[in-house]
């Protein structure tokens, strides 16, 4: 890390630096962040851990390259950035730390919604249960933070059966919306339906935006397949009617 550290500093420095570098800010780079933590998500899916390597650095650089510009500010430095999260890491986990121990997941997650509570309320005169879950990031990843927060209070559902008949019922009310073509509440429903999906998704414990990308991926390779078999006898997709495209597209599935 001293290293790492060191660099940084050089890539910054106002005389001898990178102009690039130099001339960063949170707010230019902050997108950065973001790209290298979808990189690293892709090379676990790819199973590619030479490249996991690679992208577990870049985002390590991130992390790096805003506590050095904080550092520059007088905000905060590096190593106030790994004592906060050891701290963090040390109270939310106070059955490794010191009290008894949590033998199931479910318990644990509800633990750690308390915990984060918890130290919003300390930090804070009035909090809300939902206070804190930002607001910037994938809305099926929120939606799971969301109902998160609220079961580890009791606000959830008893069962994955009560869970599916929500889905069920959220699914005939979009269809009600459709027959009526009503746009805003089909948009509405359709938001519904998702919701209750990434509740189906937590009590399996889980990622939503996880396996929606694993369904993206697996499109994307059937599709990919059948633009394949089309070029092989010299045929066009857009040719093909839609019963024709379906029938291709069920001969890939049956040759996976």
């Amino acid at each position: 890390m001293e290293k790492l550290l060191a660099i940084m500093q050089e890539l910054r420095d106002p005389k001898t630096g990178c102009p690039w570098d130099i001339e960063q800010t949170f707010d230019s780079i902050s997108n950065c962040a973001v790209e290298e933590a979808y990189e690293v998500v892709e090379s676990i899916e790819d199973q590619d851990f030479q490249q996991l390597k690679n992208e577990l650095g870049d985002l390590l650089f991130q992390v790096v390259f805003h506590s050095e510009m904080a550092n520059e500010l007088n905000l905060f430095n590096f190593q106030d950035v790994v004592d906060s999260i050891s701290e963090k890491l040390t109270a939310r986990h106070p059955h490794v730390f010191g009290e008894d121990p949590v033998n199931d997941a479910k318990t644990q997650v509800n633990l750690w919604e308390h915990h984060k509570i918890k130290e919003m309320k300390l930090a804070a005169s009035e909090v809300k249960i939902l206070d804190g879950i930002g607001t910037n990031q994938p809305a099926l990843n929120r939606a799971l933070k969301l109902s998160k927060r609220a079961a580890s209070v009791g606000f959830d559902w008893q069962s994955e059966q009560e869970v599916l008949t929500k889905i069920a019922e959220e699914l005939d009310e979009l269809k009600v919306a459709v027959e009526n073509q009503d746009s805003e509440s089909i948009k509405e429903e359709i938001g519904d339906l998702l919701f209750s999906v990434v509740n189906i998704a937590r009590y399996s414990q889980l990622d939503p935006e996880n396996a929606l990308r694993q369904s993206n991926r697996k499109f994307e390779t059937r599709f990919g397949k059948m633009e394949e078999k089309l070029l092989a006898t010299d045929q066009k997709m857009e040719n093909l009617s839609f019963t024709e495209m379906d029938r291709l597209w069920e001969q890939v599935k049956s040759q996976e």
